[in-house]
């Protein structure tokens, strides 16, 4: 039913990363690592004042990182920390530079007690000619129940493993 998937996602700490390891182990696809130009500072409270100012200015950090041929894929997991009850500024800028007409978007999001914010509202500002489709989202690393939570949810999305 679902061919051609991107895993697409940020992680400052690894959480995300381990998050999005673990739906490319489930449903396959290409995995790719969004990375900022610039790194966020090794300091996790400098990250979150830097994180704040940028969302708040809608500042998009340029990226390193790009994939080619975006529009060889159809579904497009998007992944990232909630930071300040949204998407990370890197993940803003990968959604407003390449053209997700027409594709679905599954967000998922680890946090530290946000849950999912207004991801999905956003990503959806962002993407306003895609289906999104309800985000995932993982407390810290998701405890040892992560990866049940995961298959539980890809399942609910018409994924089966």
């Amino acid at each position: 039913m679902r061919e051609n998937i991107l895993i697409a996602y940020y992680s400052r700490s690894g959480n995300t990363r381990k998050l999005a390891q673990l739906i490319h182990q489930k449903v396959d696809g290409t995995l790719h690592e969004i990375q900022p130009e610039v790194p966020y500072p090794a300091s996790y409270n400098a990250t979150v004042e830097q994180a704040k100012k940028e969302i708040q200015a809608g500042f998009r950090p340029p990226l390193k990182t790009r994939i080619e041929h975006i529009e060889a894929y159809d579904t497009i997991f998007i992944g990232s920390p909630n930071w300040w009850s949204t998407i990370a500024p890197p993940i803003a800028t990968f959604l407003e530079e390449n053209n997700l007409a027409g594709k679905t978007i599954i967000p998922f999001c680890t946090h530290g007690g946000g849950g999912k914010g207004r991801i999905e509202k956003d990503i959806a500002k962002l993407c306003p000619q895609s289906t999104v489709m309800p985000a995932l989202a993982i407390y810290g690393s998701g405890g040892r129940d992560v990866e049940s939570q995961v298959s539980a949810w890809l399942e609910s999305l018409g994924f089966t493993s």
